[in-house]
């Protein structure tokens, strides 16, 4: 009996709900944020993929170290960045360093990107990840 074939390790990292500015989308706040990414995260458990979902506060440094110390021990074939990351204006720097910090730690890994928790899934099957 052969083994089961490897999933893709995929990395997911969005902004945390909390360092949300909910002013800008006056039909969201945290609760319903929180609830559409954990249902996200239940999808994911149970897709062609090995996820490993990272929330990040809006501190780039907090988020540098929090990617340092997972990259350390940690081998990701793919990772997702969340909209709430790449499209806010006052995101940019975060953003930023978070792509810095990824392609120093894992040469040619692959990017993805989703327009909401409920897009993650479809995003990383675009990636194409072969293992």
């Amino acid at each position: 009996m052969s083994e089961p074939a490897a999933r893709p390790k995929a990395l997911t990292i969005g902004l945390h709900p909390r360092a949300m500015d909910y002013s800008r989308t006056p039909d969201l706040d945290e609760a319903q944020l929180t609830a559409r990414i954990d249902a996200a995260n239940d999808a994911l458990r149970n897709s062609e993929f090995d996820v490993t979902p990272l929330l990040v506060d809006a501190s780039p440094d907090d988020a540098e170290s929090d990617l340092r110390t997972l990259f350390a021990n940690h081998r990701f074939d793919v990772v997702m960045i969340g909209g709430a990351i790449r499209a806010l204006p006052d995101q940019t720097l975060l953003f930023e360093r978070i792509i810095n910090v990824l392609t120093e730690a894992a040469p040619g890994i692959r990017f993805c990107f989703n327009t909401s928790p409920e897009t993650t899934l479809d995003a990383l099957r675009r990636a194409r990840v072969p293992i």
